[in-house]
């Protein structure tokens, strides 16, 4: 008589067997059928039927979800389509800039299936390229993956980030800062000014307002770049409560046709 405790696999029950061929068991799960009417059915595979049943509960997990991932959707996959549709309003050069900073990290992830990427997988890649990338170069490769991942859970391609779980390691020292020392600067503004430590005085150069404009603008929001095509127009020196000031520079913007 048989095991009571034996039954045979119910309608719509997920199907556990052995693949000897690749000396795997298999689980197969049925999520319906396609437009030509075959059923359409997903699989894991493992050593053991306890870890295919694990496999199983987390793609279970998955569907309930609503993730919709095909297996063969990479990591590379999602992070071009991140770079192509998850950063609208951003210049071409921008893009590129991410497209260049995220390729060594590319090159350790991007064929791995977006669905089984794991924490470890992250952990292990960014280890990998901390002998070689700067701390900066390290946090914007991840930042990226980060972002990328994230635009992919908006698609239902992928139940959660696991890479926002990873801290990026440290990664090589940067080049070092070619900024000028604050006695540096004070020396430049001295000479422009035309003051001499010790002797007469010569006079400010024709362009100090210019240098100083400079200095302050590398150190705050705007660029030196965005200060080639500011005028300028002199105020002489005027006595305050404070007492005597220099020359002051108002800058303002040449008017630029259509504007």
């Amino acid at each position: 008589m048989a095991d009571a405790s034996v039954r045979r696999r119910g309608h719509g029950e997920d199907a556990i067997y052995f693949a000897a061929d690749k000396n795997r068991y298999i689980g197969a799960v049925s999520v319906g059928f396609g437009a030509g009417g075959k059923r359409v059915r997903r699989k894991v595979s493992g050593k053991t039927k306890q870890e295919v049943r694990d496999k199983l509960k987390a793609l279970h997990a998955e569907l309930d979800a609503g993730v919709q991932s095909p297996a063969g959707y990479t990591v590379q996959a999602a992070m071009d389509a991140w770079l192509e549709h998850g950063l609208s309003g951003r210049s071409a050069r921008t893009v590129q800039l991410y497209r260049d900073g995220v390729k060594p990290l590319m090159e350790r992830l991007g064929a791995a299936p977006l669905r089984k990427l794991t924490a470890a997988d992250v952990r292990s890649a960014l280890a990998g390229l901390s002998g070689h990338l700067s701390t900066r170069s390290m946090q914007i490769a991840h930042n990226c993956l980060v972002r990328a991942i994230r635009h992919a859970e908006t698609d239902n391609l992928v139940s959660r980030n696991v890479a926002a779980l990873v801290r990026p390691p440290t990664g090589q020292d940067g080049r070092p800062s070619k900024a000028l020392t604050l006695d540096q600067a004070r020396a430049l503004i001295d000479a422009a000014a035309g003051r001499r430590g010790g002797g007469a005085d010569a006079g400010p150069y024709r362009l100090h307002a210019y240098v100083v404009l400079l200095l302050m603008t590398e150190s705050g929001p705007r660029r030196r770049g965005r200060c080639g095509g500011i005028m300028w127009t002199w105020t002489p020196g005027r006595w305050r409560s404070g007492g005597p000031t220099g020359p002051e520079v108002t800058p303002r913007r040449p008017g630029r046709a259509g504007r």
